[in-house]
């Protein structure tokens, strides 16, 4: 893994912030940066956080290549302690003694339950020697390492988000000891960090109030919903309202200066006479109108905020760009210069296991290439028979020799013509059973692109303008073979050759709103049809002689306009046909009128216990069990960045032994073990009298697959099968 390059990324509420950095010389260069914002802030009452973050997090890893350079994540500060005390005049080697004892003071946890670093600070003008103590509680910092591993992503470093925040102003304005008293307030969306440089030392403090606040207040002011109003806030300083948003704000404001003016006079209380000259913000609420202002007035003192980055230059092409997110990428500067080993403050909350896993991993390599000088050193000792070996071969063949091949060749033509040797048919059972995990990532693929799908329509103007809702209420998709393969399974029983095409014999995936749905015989209310024929690159393609997937997806929607979603969702399959990492082309009719179709709104009653919602698609994620005995199931694991898990549940109970020979019987017995299950659809509302939601409209969209995919297409496809 290179060492000079490193990505810094913040997991924020609003938004995940990420830059790259590649040390060159003393200097540092931006490689590459990203925002990618929440579709809603995850302060959004009844918004599932989680799966509002996984998403965010799978288009980071899809879009950007985070491979071969140090990883550095932050914990926001209100998740974590920054404490400081001063200590007593001790040995510089007691020094580490002294500052556990002080952690067990200062953390309001055992020390065994928390992850925790220290610095010290030392002033020109003091004798003294301070140390500040930074800490997260372990269950914390395990809870973000896992929810970023999801996504192949295993962090080297981890530090607070105010720790990073100080980080990169301190390298970018070139702190020294008489740099003029600095206070840096980064407003984030639930609370705010409060750093003061001064004099060499760092003071930090978090208080709960953010940019969620100030939504609240429009909220209450203008009677909007919470989206509504988070977008009014952003967009404030651009519309002639600025006026009325402030007075809206203004008790906020107000909140947010006693808290300043509070940390500033503790912070003189303990260090007299520290003198602070100015006040540098961070953050997308510092855009807000009059809040620079208004501090100013009531803090006196200099007010700036940041509006670009000295010391590092934005990749050609993309300055305006980087400028515009300056703002929001203080904390991932930070990170990723600590990546670097150029910050300031060091401080690495990073449990040690990971640490030690981590330089395993990248210890194997040069074990790897040891073991392969030692393999080409110990080559030179079979040089010497090599070369008296191929001094034997080169010798002539005694006439001896070709007498008894020449009897042996008699004695097998003999036994041929007797009907002793024949043609031996060879037990293909084990090589079909791994030929089933061929094409093992085609589904999550196809759940992956059902996310895209609602995340598209839900930001088009069809849905965001009018603040409606969509859901996927079922999502189903069966294998088809090419009429040949059919044909050739039609003569054994109407039972596919096992040994044949791996997708026969099963290939059906079906999602549904809740898992484990008691599912009944579905009404068809009206049923759109699946291509018989696509166009690719100008060559017409007979899709039933090739290899495909049909995909049925019902969505519901509550939007005045309804069939504009529809037609939106036909619009996204259209302009997706290929695309790079994708294994198959999406084919589906010209005529719109044969892609979807309107039907009943489907309603499915859970039998047994859900889980929470797995994302606002209305797939839900199914626990997996802790401990499976026998049976179990078959996981599709380590998808692609950004893809779902699937998990197909089998029947639980005893592992049986399979004691027999016979090639059908194995796939007997192993089906029994491992079923591949074919659950009913859902039944429609109206068809057994459930309830839906008033004013909502359900389309049933249906397209095609292509697995046999053609030309450069297909050599594009291949990387993405995982």
């Amino acid at each position: 893994m290179a060492s000079n390059i490193c990505w810094g990324i913040e997991v924020g509420a609003g938004a995940i912030k990420a830059i790259k950095l590649e040390a060159d010389g003393d200097r540092v260069a931006v490689r590459d940066f990203a925002v990618i914002n929440h579709p809603k802030v995850l302060s959004t009452p009844e918004l599932d956080q989680s799966d509002a973050l996984r998403m965010a997090l799978g288009s980071l890893t899809n879009q950007y290549d985070l491979s071969k350079a140090i990883l550095a994540v932050s914990v926001p500060g209100h998740q974590s302690f920054a404490r400081f005390a001063k200590l007593p005049p001790v040995e510089p080697k007691k020094v580490p003694d002294i500052v556990k004892f002080e952690a067990v003071q200062q953390i309001p946890f055992p020390l065994e339950e928390v992850e925790w670093d220290y610095q010290t600070f030392v002033s020109p003008d003091s004798p003294d020697v301070e140390v500040g103590i930074f800490a997260v509680t372990r269950a914390r910092i395990l809870e973000q390492l896992s929810t970023v591993g999801e996504f192949g992503l295993t962090p080297e470093i981890a530090t607070l988000g105010p720790v990073a925040a100080y980080n990169a102003l301190a390298y970018d304005l070139e702190f020294t000891e008489d740099t003029p008293g600095t206070i840096i307030l980064d407003i984030g969306t639930t609370a705010t960090d409060l750093i003061i440089a001064e004099a060499g030392r760092v003071w930090v403090r978090t208080f709960p109030l953010g940019g969620h606040q100030f939504t609240d207040a429009l909220v209450t002011s203008f009677k909007l919903s919470y989206s509504k109003a988070e977008r009014l806030k952003r967009e404030a300083e651009q519309t002639k309202h600025a006026r009325h948003v402030f007075q809206a704000m203004r008790p906020v404001f107000t909140d947010l200066v006693q808290e300043v003016q509070r940390s500033i006079g503790y912070y003189q209380s303990v260090h007299a006479g520290a003198d602070l000259k100015r006040l540098i913000g961070l953050g997308s609420t510092f855009r807000l109108p009059g809040l620079r202002k208004y501090l100013k007035q009531q803090l006196s003192m200099d007010i700036y905020r940041i509006e670009g980055f000295k010391r590092v230059t934005a990749p050609e092409g993309r300055e305006a760009e980087f400028e515009e997110a300056s703002l929001n990428l203080g904390t991932a500067y930070g990170l990723a210069l600590q990546g670097l080993d150029t910050a300031a403050l060091r401080a690495n909350v990073m449990p040690v296991p990971v640490v030690r896993e981590t330089m395993w991993k990248q210890k194997r390599v040069w074990f790897g290439l040891a073991a392969g000088v030692a393999a080409a050193a110990t080559a030179g000792f079979f040089v010497r028979p090599l070369m008296d070996m191929t001094a034997v071969q080169s010798a002539v063949e005694p006439n001896e020799i070709g007498r008894v091949v020449s009897t042996g060749n008699k004695l097998k033509t003999d036994a041929t013509d007797a009907g002793v040797l024949g043609d031996a048919t060879g037990d293909t059972t084990a090589s079909t059973l791994l030929g089933l995990l061929d094409g093992r990532g085609i589904y999550s693929h196809l759940v992956n692109d059902t996310g895209l799908i609602v995340e598209d329509v839900r930001n088009a103007p069809v849905l965001a303008d009018e603040d409606a809702s969509l859901r996927l209420a079922s999502l189903s998709a069966e294998y088809e073979a090419p009429k040949e393969v059919q044909a050739s399974a039609s003569t054994s029983r109407g039972r596919p050759d096992p040994r044949g095409d791996p997708f026969s014999g099963g290939g059906l995936l079906r999602v549904a709103p809740q898992p484990m749905m008691q599912m009944q015989p579905q009404r068809v209310v009206a049923t759109a049809e699946f291509p018989e024929k696509m166009t690719w690159q100008g060559q017409e393609i007979d899709l039933e002689g090739k290899r495909r997937v049909n995909v049925t997806a019902e969505f519901v929607t509550d939007s005045e306009d309804p069939e504009d979603v529809a037609v939106r969702i036909s619009e996204w399959l259209r302009n997706a046909t290929a695309r790079e990492g994708v294994p198959y082309l999406i084919a589906l009719h010209e005529d719109d009128e044969k892609v979807f179709t309107a039907i009943d709104v489907p309603v499915a009653e859970p039998t047994g216990s859900a889980t929470a919602s797995a994302s606002g698609t209305g797939i839900r994620r199914v626990q997996r069990p802790q401990n499976i005995q026998g049976g179990g199931g078959i996981i599709r694991s380590n998808p692609a960045p950004g893809r779902v898990n699937q998990i197909t549940p089998t029947r639980s109970g005893t592992t049986n032994v399979i004691d027999t020979d016979d090639p059908q019987e194995l796939i007997r017995e192993m089906d029994k073990i491992a079923p591949i299950t074919r659950p009913q659809p859902a039944q429609p509302a109206t068809a057994r009298g459930g309830a839906a939601d008033e004013g909502e409209t359900a389309y049933r969209v249906t397209f095609t697959l292509l697995l046999d995919v053609p030309g450069a297409a297909a050599a594009a496809g291949e990387g993405g099968d995982s």
